[in-house]
C-alpha cells in the first residue's frame, strides 16, 4: 500500500469578520412588551440546594462518531479562551469597547461565535453572521445575555428586565419587559427546536415562552447566593441553575451531578453550560477568574485560572474540532483495499477510521467508497482525499484553468495551481456526497515530491503551496474541517520550509505505536498533530490518535 498522508484538520485562526455596534434594525424591542407579546409563565416550584461536591477531572474528551462537546470562556474585555479544540476565530481583547462584554453564543456546528456587550453591540467572528444589534438604541435596562437559533441564522438578546430582542430567524415568543420582576433576569436558554426560550432571574425564578416547559424553580427559596445562569439538558426536558457560590439546582430530567456549594470557590461562579452531545448528563461551571468546574459527563478540557486579562463573564458550549479520542487506535483504508475487501478491510470496528475518497490522485475516484465508508461508520468516519500538482502526471491540467482565482493565463502557474486544488477538493466532496458519504473532517494527502519514485508534485514549491491552499479553502467553504497528512521531510520538499498553514497534522513514518506517540509532539504545520500513522501496511495502515 502506498504511503497514505492524512492531514489533520486544523484549527485555523480566522480573521474577525465584523464588529457591529452601530444602528441596526431592531426586530423586536424588548424594553417594552410588543403588542404580540405572549403571557409569561412565572414559576414557583422549588428544590433544595444540593451540597454534594465533585473534584475536577482531567479527562481527554469523548470519542467518535460525534465530536465531543467542549467550551469557550469569554471575558468582559472581549477576550475569548478556547479549550478542547474549540475553534478560536478571534476576539476583542486589546480593543477599546464602549461597554463590557456580557455574553457569548456559538454558531451550532460551525467555527464561529458572537459576543454581546451590555449595550447590545454584537461582535461576530468566524462563520458567525451579523444580523443586527441594539448598539445604537437606548435601552431601559442593559443586555445580560444572548442565545443562538438552532441553525445559526439568528440570535436573541435578553435584557435584565426580561426584554427580548430578536435578529435573523430568531422568533419572538414573549418577554417580561413590561412586568415588574422581583429580581433581575440574568440569563436565557432556547429550546432545542428554537421555538421557545427560558428566562431565569437571580432568585431562580423561571419564565417560559413558546414551547418551553416549566419544570421548577427556586423563586420561593432563600438562596445563599444569587443564581447566575442556566443550562438545558440535551433533550431540553430539564435544566440546571447555577448560583454564584457554585450551588446547583436541577429540574425535570436534569440529574444532580455535583456542585461547589459546600466549599469556597476561588472567585464567584458566573456561568453554567452543558454538553450537547453524548448520552450522559453533566455540566461545566466557570468562575470569574477563569477556573472551570466539570461534573458528570462534562469532560474537563482546561481552564484559564488567574490568567485572564479581564474577569470571565460566561462559558459557552461548542463541538471539538478534533473528532478523535486521545490514545485510541485504528486504520486508514482506500483504493488499495478495493479489489479484495473481504481480506483487506479490518473485520472489527476501530475508534479511528479514515477512508480515502480518491483513487490515488485528484479527480480520480475510489470505486469502493460506499462499502469502505460503511465500515468506517462503525467507529466514527473521517475522510481523506489525494491531492497533487496539476503539472505532474495529470492528463487534465485544464482543471486549473478557471476557478476562484479567475481565468488563468497559460504561464500563470500559481493561478492554475490554486484553481486546481480548489476544484479538486470540490470534485472529491461532490463524489463523496453523491455516494451518500459525509464527514465533518477531511484530510489532504500530500506525498510524492519531485524526484521520488512516484512523483506527484513539481519542484515549484510556491505553486505546490497554492494547490494545497486552494484545497483547504474549498473544504473550509464547504463546511468541513480540513487538515494535512504528510511527513516532515516530504512536506518540506513539496511545500518548502516556510509554508505552514494553521491546520492540524497527520504524520506518517512511525515504526510502532511507541514511535507514534513520540511523533505527537511535533508538526510540519503550525497546527497540532492529531494522528500518527505507524507500522507497515499489513494489509492496512495503523493510526494513533494523539
Amino acid at each position: 500500500m502506498i504511503l497514505r498522508d492524512l492531514f489533520p484538520s486544523s484549527v485555523s485562526s480566522l480573521a474577525r469578520l465584523m464588529v457591529a455596534l452601530g444602528a441596526a434594525a431592531l426586530l423586536t424591542a424588548g424594553a417594552a412588551v410588543p403588542a404580540q407579546a405572549q403571557t409569561t409563565t412565572t414559576t414557583t416550584s422549588t428544590t433544595t440546594l444540593p451540597t454534594t461536591t465533585t473534584t475536577q477531572p482531567s479527562g481527554t474528551g469523548s470519542g467518535a462518531p460525534v465530536p465531543p462537546s467542549t467550551y469557550w470562556l469569554a471575558g468582559a474585555d472581549g477576550s475569548v479562551y478556547s479549550f478542547g479544540e474549540a475553534p478560536f476565530a478571534g476576539s476583542e481583547a486589546g480593543h477599546s469597547l464602549a461597554k463590557p462584554v456580557v455574553g457569548m453564543a456559538g454558531v451550532p456546528g460551525q467555527k464561529g461565535y458572537w459576543l454581546v456587550a451590555s449595550d447590545g453591540g454584537i461582535f461576530a467572528f468566524g462563520t458567525a453572521r451579523f444580523f443586527g444589534s441594539t448598539g445604537a438604541e437606548r435601552l431601559n435596562q442593559p443586555i445580560v445575555g444572548m442565545a443562538a437559533t438552532p441553525d445559526g441564522q439568528g440570535y436573541w438578546l435578553v435584557a435584565s428586565d426580561g426584554g427580548i430582542f430578536t435578529f435573523g430567524d430568531a422568533g419572538f415568543f414573549g418577554s417580561t419587559g413590561a412586568e415588574r420582576l422581583n429580581q433581575p433576569i440574568v440569563g436565557m436558554a432556547p429550546t432545542p427546536d428554537g421555538r421557545g426560550y427560558y428566562l431565569v432571574a437571580s432568585d431562580g425564578g423561571i419564565f417560559t415562552f413558546g414551547d418551553a416547559v416549566f419544570r421548577g424553580s427556586t423563586g420561593a427559596i432563600h438562596l445563599n447566593q444569587p443564581i447566575v445562569g442556566m443550562a438545558l439538558t440535551p433533550d431540553g426536558a430539564g435544566y440546571w441553575l447555577a448560583a454564584a457560590d457554585g450551588g446547583v439546582f436541577n429540574f425535570g430530567d436534569a440529574t444532580f451531578q455535583g456542585s461547589h456549594g459546600g466549599s469556597p470557590v476561588p472567585a464567584p461562579v458566573v456561568g453554567i453550560s452543558a454538553p450537547t452531545t453524548g448520552a450522559g448528563q453533566g455540566y461545566w461551571m466557570v468562575a470569574a477568574n477563569g477556573a472551570v468546574f466539570s461534573y458528570g459527563s462534562a469532560v474537563f478540557h482546561g481552564a484559564q485560572t488567574n490568567k485572564v486579562s479581564a474577569p470571565v463573564v460566561t462559558v459557552a458550549t461548542t463541538l471539538s474540532l478534533d473528532p478523535y479520542t486521545s490514545g485510541t487506535t485504528g486504520y486508514d483504508i482506500s483504493w488499495p483495499q478495493c479489489p479484495d475487501q473481504s481480506n483487506d478491510i479490518p473485520s472489527a470496528p476501530a475508534a479511528v477510521s479514515v477512508v480515502g475518497v480518491n483513487g490515488g490522485a485528484a479527480f480520480n475516484h475510489n470505486d469502493c467508497l460506499p462499502a469502505e465508508a460503511a465500515w468506517g461508520r462503525q467507529g466514527g468516519l473521517t475522510l481523506y482525499m489525494n491531492i497533487n500538482s496539476p503539472f505532474v502526471n495529470d492528463t487534465t491540467p485544464s482543471h486549473g484553468a478557471t476557478g476562484p482565482a479567475g481565468t488563468c493565463a497559460p504561464t500563470d502557474s500559481n493561478c492554475m495551481a490554486y484553481n486546481y486544488g480548489y476544484n479538486a477538493a470540490e470534485d472529491a466532496w461532490s463524489y463523496a456526497a453523491g455516494q451518500g458519504v459525509v464527514s465533518p473532517m477531511w484530510w489532504l494527502d500530500v506525498e510524492g515530491p519531485a524526484g521520488s519514485g512516484n512523483p506527484l508534485w513539481s519542484s515549484d514549491t510556491a505553486a505546490n503551496d497554492q494547490v494545497v491552499a486552494g484545497a483547504l479553502a474549498a473544504l473550509t467553504g464547504l463546511g468541513a474541517e480540513p487538515g494535512i497528512y504528510s511527513t516532515i521531510t516530504q512536506w518540506d520538499e513539496i511545500a518548502g520550509s516556510t509554508y505552514a498553514p494553521d491546520v492540524p497534522a497527520w504524520r506518517a513514518g512511525a515504526g510502532d505505536i511507541t514511535g507514534a506517540q513520540n511523533l505527537c509532539t511535533a508538526s510540519f504545520t503550525s497546527g497540532e498533530t492529531w494522528l500518527v500513522q505507524y507500522g507497515s501496511p499489513n494489509p492496512v495502515d495503523n493510526d494513533y490518535a494523539c
